[in-house]
């Protein structure tokens, strides 16, 4: 489905603690917010902007430490509060009644989080390929085990803090390897078939170019954080997609928070892998278009 490219804005404002936070918007009318998952970047977004901005202002941010953000002075602002405060210092700045707020993956339990603490400034949200606690249960489908990935990650972290400059080499290397890419998409992260491979190799860019000890930080979190209870206090309308092709949050995340989101749709989308918005856009913005129009302006 074509459509002229809306021109961009772009700025920056300071969030609560004095980082810098950028973003884009582009198009006007009803604002969506858009947030991408744990240390990805706008493209992940790129077809989602380029339909929903023809009638929407649509609107994308870098969140600290990613791409074009600053990283905090203290690190210990890095986490799900801190996000979200800068998400909450966005919708301030552009001074933002309402919004519809989406979600992919790690953005999910962002999204929890905000609802929980400013439910009067959510329309109505998209969660893709999310989750609301611990994703690793059944990453993989499940072949190494949650403690098994917990006891990688943790040796992984002391292996930085002994050999910060190696291990972020070989990081960067690894995940810059031709290999990396068919990997990933056999472990359910894209659909080769359907994904341009200009956008997943935008991705490796943008992973390889994330400060590692920001990547770690914020992975620690998103495995601390649950926000299951919020999931039964919500009473705005959400669709919730699912990839059943999706192997880093298999669709048991999303099954589970649809059920106990009162007024949730759930959306299984054949093929999808873990980044099913850029495995299928038309499917998924015509989806998302329908519910929009039932929910944004009723």
């Amino acid at each position: 489905m074509s459509s002229t490219p809306v021109p961009k804005r772009t700025g920056t404002f300071e969030s609560f603690d004095g980082t810098r936070i950028y973003y884009e918007e582009r198009g006007e009318g009803r604002p969506i917010v858009l947030c991408y998952g744990l240390a990805c970047l706008m493209n992940h977004w790129t077809h989602q902007v380029r339909h929903f901005s023809q009638n929407y202002r649509v609107i994308t941010f870098d969140y600290r430490g990613h791409h074009h953000s600053e990283t905090p002075r203290d690190h210990k602002n890095l986490g799900v509060d801190a996000l979200v405060g800068d998400m909450h210092a966005l919708v301030e700045h552009l001074q933002l009644k309402q919004a519809s707020f989406w979600g992919h993956s790690y953005g999910v339990q962002l999204l929890l989080r905000y609802y929980d603490l400013h439910p009067e400034k959510v329309r109505n949200m998209v969660f893709i390929n999310g989750f609301a606690s611990n994703p690793i249960r059944g990453m993989f489908g499940a072949v190494l085990g949650p403690e098994t990935i917990t006891k990688v990650f943790r040796a992984f972290q002391q292996g930085y803090a002994l050999a910060p400059a190696p291990l972020t080499a070989a990081w960067r290397a690894a995940v810059l390897n031709p290999i990396s890419i068919p990997l990933a998409a056999l472990a359910g992260g894209f659909n080769l078939g359907l994904t341009s491979m200009k956008d997943i190799e935008v991705y490796a860019r943008g992973v390889a170019a994330l400060d590692l000890e920001i990547f770690m930080k914020l992975f620690e979190e998103m495995m601390d954080y649950d926000g299951s209870a919020v999931l039964d206090k919500i009473d705005v309308p959400v669709l919730v997609v699912s990839g059943s092709k999706d192997g880093v949050t298999p669709p048991s995340h999303q099954v589970a928070m649809a059920q106990r989101i009162r007024n949730a749709e759930l959306l299984r989308v054949p093929y999808g892998s873990h980044c099913t918005q850029l495995d299928l856009p038309e499917f998924v913005n015509l989806r998302a278009e329908k519910f929009l129009h039932e929910h944004m302006f009723n």
